[in-house]
């Protein structure tokens, strides 16, 4: 348990140049949106600080933050407690993301080099790969680096930023829903016709097939089941 605290101490201590607070706040949210803490769960500051191996300064600001995200909901005296991810919320975003992915890949197939374009399909032959073994894990980390070089891509810092805070708002559902092996390998053809609307130039046609690739994990998520994913 000790080992255990140490390193999530440690995660926060090394996640990026955030303030101590950025620090505690994306750790929260990363466990709220994991599914660490269950809807309508106290956050106890003191727990927390206690946890993470900072004070309660820290925590009581990155709880305020998430307030004003939606994810915790704070009342006076009584505390913070989880509001999380409704499936409306997800629906919602994955209807955002779908025309949003689409425009980034319109604007990445603009901006796409010969060397990211070896990069993406190395990507795909790896996804391959690891679905054929049935490594789920690495599954979700490569279709989190395809998507981060299309966001990178684009050269919007703006869009980047939004999809980058949306594709980790979903990653829960996104890490079900890829442990399938049917969605996953079907995923991985998707992306792989994106790829080939972008090395053919052919802006307007990557830009439809990624607007239709993330509304076919929409389909997906009624066959996996709700109850799974919120």
């Amino acid at each position: 348990m000790g080992q255990e605290n140490t390193m999530k101490q440690q995660s926060v201590a090394n996640a990026g140049s955030y303030s101590l607070s950025g620090r505690v706040f994306h750790k929260i949210r990363e466990d709220i949106l994991a599914g660490k803490y269950l809807q309508n769960e106290e956050l106890r500051e003191k727990a927390i600080a206690d946890e993470l191996g900072v004070s309660r300064t820290p925590v009581r600001e990155a709880l305020r933050q998430l307030e004003l995200e939606g994810l915790v909901t704070i009342i006076p005296n009584k505390g913070a407690s989880v509001v999380g991810i409704s499936r409306k919320d997800i629906q919602d975003i994955y209807e955002i993301r779908s025309q949003l992915e689409g425009l980034c890949a319109k604007w990445a197939t603009v901006n796409m080099t010969e060397e990211l374009l070896n990069e993406l399909e190395e990507n795909i032959y790896l996804s391959e790969f690891h679905v054929q073994k049935e490594h789920f894990e690495q599954v979700l980390e490569l279709d989190n680096k395809f998507h981060e070089v299309l966001y990178k891509t684009s050269n919007s810092k703006m869009l980047d930023h939004v999809l980058s805070d949306f594709h980790h708002y979903v990653e829960r559902v996104r890490k079900i829903t890829l442990s399938e092996s049917e969605r996953a390998a079907k995923s991985i053809e998707e992306h792989k016709k994106i790829v080939e609307a972008m090395r053919n130039q052919d802006a307007e046609k990557a830009e439809k097939l990624a607007t239709e690739h993330i509304m076919n994990t929409i389909c997906n998520m009624d066959s996996v089941g709700w109850e799974n994913l919120i």
